[in-house]
């Protein structure tokens, strides 16, 4: 079950998402479970995996204002990273930030 205590262990700054949800523990909770489930996550992977740079930005962009808002730092870092290397349209290997965004959002939903 996700909990306060579980994101704060997993790295989320609680304390600064928590004054954003007017300190209501169980509204943040549910905000985070629906986050790991957005469909930007995907579209972030395919894009990147077509090189679809434009796409990829998009997707990333929208999941680093989600991450932010919910101060999911072990997912914001690498988002950030990604965001401003598709919006450069950086040609690069984007599959290792790709793999660490999805990898700390399984460790996280494992958590439901």
């Amino acid at each position: 079950m996700l909990t306060v205590n579980a994101l704060r262990a997993w790295g989320a700054n609680v304390d600064e998402a928590l004054v954003r949800c007017l300190n209501n523990e169980n509204f943040y909770v549910m905000l985070v479970g629906k986050a790991i489930k957005d469909p930007q996550f995907e579209k972030l992977k395919e894009a990147c995996e077509a090189g679809d740079l434009e796409q990829g930005f998009e997707a990333a962009h929208s999941l680093k204002g989600m991450m932010a808002n919910l101060a999911l730092t072990p997912i914001l870092q690498p988002v950030e990273k990604i965001t401003e290397l598709l919006r450069a349209r950086t040609e690069t290997d984007y599959a290792p930030l790709v793999e660490e965004i999805l990898e700390q959002r399984r460790r996280l939903a494992e958590q439901l």
